[in-house]
């Protein structure tokens, strides 16, 4: 059995400029991967730019597996189309989580983590404490596809939190 050390939040907010995998839009949704763990957000229809708005939890007992987010348009009949991936490096953010304490003031930045072309941030995501948790806030650019962003953010729940 594996030692689980603290849940993930993963809230989907949006999507911004996807890619038109139908006749003039596309019908998105967003599936977030760590290991075996596999989540789903609600299918948008017909929206390139869609608000989920969604919370998704994963629980963490490798804090070196990545995140993996995959964009999806729905289809009836036929195999749902790829509209492009991204990957987070949980590193830095896990980096956080260990430098954290219970008496850390809001607003305290824990770590700045710069765009790269392998990290797949379309801009510069802050780490820092937000009402007593460990959050990161990113845009992600979608990677295998012609265009398109993710917005997101990760927070960090210790064991025996329930929040």
């Amino acid at each position: 059995m594996e030692h689980v050390l603290g849940l993930m939040k993963v809230h989907v907010i949006r999507g911004t400029n996807l890619a038109v995998r139908d006749t003039r839009s596309s019908d998105p949704y967003v599936v977030v991967k760590m290991g075996d763990q596999r989540l789903k957000t609600h299918v948008k229809q017909n929206d390139l730019n869609p608000e989920w708005d969604e919370k998704l939890t994963l629980s963490v007992s490798e804090p070196i597996l990545p995140v993996i987010i995959e964009v999806f348009d729905k289809d009836t009949f036929t195999k749902d189309d790829k509209m492009g991936d991204a990957e987070v490096d949980l590193s830095p953010f896990m980096e956080a989580v260990e430098m954290h304490t219970s008496g850390t003031l809001d607003d305290t930045v824990y770590k700045f983590v710069l765009p790269t072309p392998e990290n797949c941030l379309a801009k510069e995501s802050c780490i820092k404490c937000v009402q007593g948790k460990v959050v990161q806030y990113l845009i992600l650019r979608l990677r295998n596809v012609e265009c398109g962003e993710i917005e997101m953010q990760l927070s960090w729940v210790p064991l025996g939190c329930s929040k």
